[in-house]
């Protein structure tokens, strides 16, 4: 059966938002569809995707600057931002395993992917990781045994869970490959990465995700989403923007489907819309999509899943709830 689920942020600013974004997602799509551990970033910047990312690697120190997240060069306790990220992190999963240590469905939870951090991470002498090619390759490697724990982490939490999905969010990818990530002074670009460096990276994060139990996605909803390289890299789904996938992006969706993979279809948007779409029109959009690219929706049904568009931080409540029960009952009129 076509599953549904969300992309993993919420709005809020508050622990209760958090609270009530779990009760939200355990109820709204709960058995027979993909439930997600959700981000609240407007708690704070250690609440943020990179924050919570970086709380989970344990490897590389890190702090909090007024530009952002800046590693630190030293080893030994954490410094008290990543302590906080790492905190709050913990808090969030220790809720989850209140209210759904029985679970015993599909459960997914989200990473920030080593080129997304690598471009938004300073060294600790100044500018982004991605400036230096040893430190981005450390920052992958941490981020895989960071990955790897917290994989085993959620299953002991969910211990009857059939099935965890690790989200990796790469939505900086396309701009790291296209060499479009302003240095720190804003007069230059960084040098683009090579397409093998960028697959052994996503290829180590993935494979330590697999290697945990988990079934490794990456998610990028930019335009020019280099999906043939993350399908190479090893991910068993893709997640996109249908909207912003080009000519290219389809033909590897409809690969990984008939290949066996999974492909998530952002089909709701993101924000509140003037003119919010019915599910007669979700339903239809995803069956001209299937008609497009020449897939059967009888044979492919089970490995499509519907969700928003991207992170709904910056939607209302009411769209919140509105979009994810759009997602639930197209998913359902699709089976």
């Amino acid at each position: 059966m076509t599953l549904a689920t969300g992309i993993g942020s919420f709005p809020g600013t508050e622990q209760r938002d958090f609270d009530e974004a779990l009760r939200l997602v355990l109820g709204e799509l709960g058995e027979g569809a993909l439930p997600f551990l959700p981000e609240v970033p407007g708690r704070g910047a250690w609440a943020g995707m990179v924050g919570r990312t970086l709380g989970l690697v344990g490897e590389l120190d890190a702090d909090l600057q007024p530009a952002g997240w800046r590693l630190t060069g030293t080893s030994g306790a954490p410094a008290v931002d990543q302590r906080r990220a790492r905190s709050l992190l913990g808090q969030d999963l220790d809720a989850l395993e209140e209210h759904a240590s029985a679970y015993s469905g599909a459960f997914k939870v989200q990473v920030t992917g080593p080129w997304t951090l690598a471009a938004t991470v300073e060294r600790p002498r100044g500018d982004k990781v991605l400036a230096d090619h040893g430190a981005r390759r450390e920052l992958a490697q941490a981020l895989a045994l960071g990955v790897a724990d917290h994989v085993a982490d959620v299953r002991r939490r969910l211990p009857d869970a059939v099935r965890i999905v690790l989200q990796v969010d790469e939505p900086a990818l396309p701009a790291v490959l296209a060499g479009a990530v302003p240095t720190a002074s804003g007069f230059g670009r960084h040098r683009t990465v090579h397409p093998p460096e960028a697959s052994d990276a996503l290829a180590e994060v993935l494979g330590a995700a697999r290697e945990a139990g988990a079934e490794p996605w990456v998610h990028c909803c930019a335009a020019d989403a280099p999906l043939g390289l993350v399908r190479g890299a090893g991910a068993m789904g893709l997640a996109v923007d249908l909207a912003q996938v080009g000519p290219a992006g389809h033909d590897a969706l409809a690969e990984a489907l008939e290949a066996g993979g999974t492909v998530a279809l952002g089909v709701v948007p993101g924000r509140d819309p003037a003119e919010p779409p019915t599910e007669k029109h979700v339903v239809g959009a995803v069956q001209r999509w299937l008609d497009l690219v020449g897939l059967d929706p009888g044979q492919v049904a089970d490995r499509l899943v519907l969700s928003p568009a991207c992170g709904l931080a910056g939607a209302s409540s009411a769209w919140v709830r509105q979009s994810l029960a759009l997602v639930r009952s197209a998913a359902a009129s699709l089976s």
